[in-house]
């Protein structure tokens, strides 16, 4: 369950207890999730004190589904519940209605079910080729190799930019997440230097785009410097920063995804076998692995004016974790939820993509990616295992497996 007590907050919290873990901290491997489901199951609601600035915790599925839908109560200003952002740091994430709203109309059509299809010739393309190439080494660390080449390429296309800049990208890539999680000195200097780095690959792109256009309803670049919003050209800053979003927000929770598939997978041997024998069912697989696994483990937001959430006396101002990993995981919403059943009821009624105005944008595009890159692999490598000696661990604040060696005969 909980940590031992740290402080007690100097506020009226509605009778919740407080809780002190720090979920901000590496753990060993799905140590997190057991934490999560603890801390869910101890109290509907509570106050968790391991920052300076303290937040509620909402954890259960209905109220976490409740408040992801009450985007007037509970804003987008901060994304966060473990620390606040500068305005506007995360595009369109950091958006409340109505600019939301008028931002994701332009955003859309690069994520819809159909761009998917447009672009499963390249992602099977590059999937076959990254997998022939790795396959006669026996070999391949998921997280920080195929995990996170084969997203990127594909997050290069989506933009209307080169494939072959994934390998100049993915040491940048890292350098940026390093910022989001490592708040000492030494991890923002590296953040600092890699968003310079990225700032500079984008700005070349906007500045070609402007000279050589491309087609705006397959070059989001294009789009983008094409497009109006409140009445004006897009800024280049603002661009930027979308860029910057779209590619934290999707190469780090595809690579998490895959990490943690091939995980359970290397580790549950009968379900492995189920899906080579099965390969329809990995879109079933993938939807119920994005439950199981919760990579995003919350939703920040915070209280847009005083209010009286059934009973939680909650502030303008306060944040608020809402925990859709433990939601996924709640047996009041899921029968036997910590088990891996791609034929179950329910199977796509998860708060993994969230809820509400802003559900996850690329959500359509990340299931057809990890069903490529999945049916793929297994075709060529069915069988493998976690290299021996292996001690498994994952980042905390966004669940990520800090490396996955698998080795195969």
């Amino acid at each position: 369950m909980t940590e031992e007590a740290i402080t007690t907050p100097p506020r009226e919290l509605g009778g919740c207890p407080v809780f002190h873990t720090d979920y901000r901290l590496e753990r060993p491997a799905l140590e997190t999730y057991r934490l999560l489901n603890a801390d869910r199951e101890a109290s509907r609601f509570a106050w968790n004190d391991s920052t300076e600035e303290g937040f509620w915790v909402i954890n259960r599925f209905d109220d976490v589904r409740e408040a992801l839908q009450r985007g007037d109560d509970f804003t987008n200003d901060q994304v966060s519940a473990f620390h606040r952002s500068p305005a506007m740091r995360l595009i369109p994430e950091n958006l409340n209605q109505p600019e939301h709203a008028e931002m994701r109309k332009i955003l859309n059509p690069f994520f819809a079910p159909k761009l998917v299809r447009r672009i499963a010739d390249l992602a099977q393309e590059r999937a076959t080729a990254l997998v022939a190439d790795i396959a006669p080494r026996g070999s391949e660390d998921m997280a920080t190799g195929f995990g996170m080449l084969y997203p990127t390429e594909l997050f290069l296309a989506l933009l209307g930019l080169p494939v072959e800049d994934g390998t100049t990208l993915m040491p940048w890539v890292e350098g940026q997440f390093t910022g989001f999680f490592d708040k000492t000195p030494e991890g923002q200097e590296v953040a600092a230097q890699t968003r310079q780095a990225l700032d500079e690959y984008f700005t070349a792109a906007i500045t070609d785009r402007r000279a050589n256009p491309g087609d705006p309803t397959t070059d989001l670049v294009t789009r983008l410097i094409t497009a109006e919003y409140q009445g004006a050209p897009i800024p280049d800053d603002m661009i930027l920063t979308i860029c910057s979003t779209i590619m934290s927000a999707g190469l780090d929770t595809t690579r998490s995804a895959l990490g943690y598939t091939f995980l359970h997978m290397a580790t549950h041997p009968e379900d492995r076998q189920l899906l080579i024998d099965e390969p329809e069912l990995w879109p079933n697989a993938v939807e119920e692995i994005i439950r199981l696994y919760g990579l995003v483990f919350q939703d920040g937001r915070e209280a847009a004016h005083d209010i009286d959430f059934h009973g939680l006396p909650i502030k303008k101002g306060d944040l608020v974790w809402l925990g859709l990993a433990a939601a996924n995981q709640d047996p009041r919403a899921f029968d036997n939820p910590e088990k891996f059943d791609p034929e179950r009821d329910n199977l796509t009624q998860h708060l993994g993509f969230g809820a509400g105005f802003h559900r996850c944008l690329g959500m359509h595009l990340a299931r057809a990616e990890l069903v490529v890159a999945l049916t793929e692999w297994h075709k060529h490598i069915p069988h493998y295992r976690i290299a021996e000696g292996t001690e498994l661990r994952e980042r905390g604040s966004q669940l990520r497996l800090q490396s996955l060696p698998l080795v195969w005969d």
